[in-house]
């Protein structure tokens, strides 16, 4: 295998029902272990949202939903997390609820969205769906170049969702009002 193959090409294990894969990504330099959540994994799973959410509760289209108590994946580099999604299923429906890794550029979130659309396959969804903020300029960038598509916006929701959650603040690091609620989603097939 040549230097360029070797950047770019990296075996990443998924146990549970989605099988072993190889991932083509951009900036790949390091291996990593994407594993589905268990049991003991609790504790640092809340610890983990709290230091990405403020919170260990997600608000999005008025629920409050416990993201630590979900469905989810973890990537690990050695024996530390690096990268958690949480999501659910319900009917033919997958939604992310969260996701989250601690350094970008590494593959870590497309190895943890491509491990929840094998999952959501393997159970018969035929839609992986999300909501992001409208201040959330790399989120947006990072699904849509991943298949995702905006398929609705709903005006002013985080003024609701600050009401079930206050710790949403008015505007973002960037300086964006944190205002809107966009809904993506990814179409999956057999």
């Amino acid at each position: 295998m040549n230097n360029a193959t070797s950047r770019t090409s990296h075996r990443t294990e998924i146990i549970g029902e989605a099988l072993p894969r190889l991932i083509e990504g951009e900036n790949f330099v390091n291996d990593f272990l994407a594993r589905p959540v268990n049991a003991s994994d609790r504790d640092w799973v809340k610890s983990f949202v709290r230091s990405h959410w403020g919170s260990e509760i997600i608000v999005a289209k008025g629920r409050v939903i416990r993201a630590a108590e979900l469905d989810g994946f973890a990537v690990f580099k050695g024996k530390n997390p690096v990268g958690l999604v949480t999501y659910r299923i319900e009917g033919r429906d997958c939604e992310i609820v969260t996701i989250d890794s601690t350094a970008q550029g590494e593959g870590i979130g497309t190895a943890l969205i491509d491990a929840v659309k094998e999952e959501a396959k393997a159970k018969g969804c035929r839609r992986l769906g999300l909501i992001t903020t409208n201040d959330n300029l790399s989120a947006l960038g990072f699904y849509q170049k991943r298949g995702f598509r905006l398929i609705a916006l709903y005006p002013n929701a985080i003024e609701a969702s600050r009401k079930l959650k206050p710790q949403i603040p008015m505007k973002a690091a960037n300086g964006i009002p944190i205002r809107d609620e966009l809904e993506l989603e990814l179409e999956l097939s057999g």
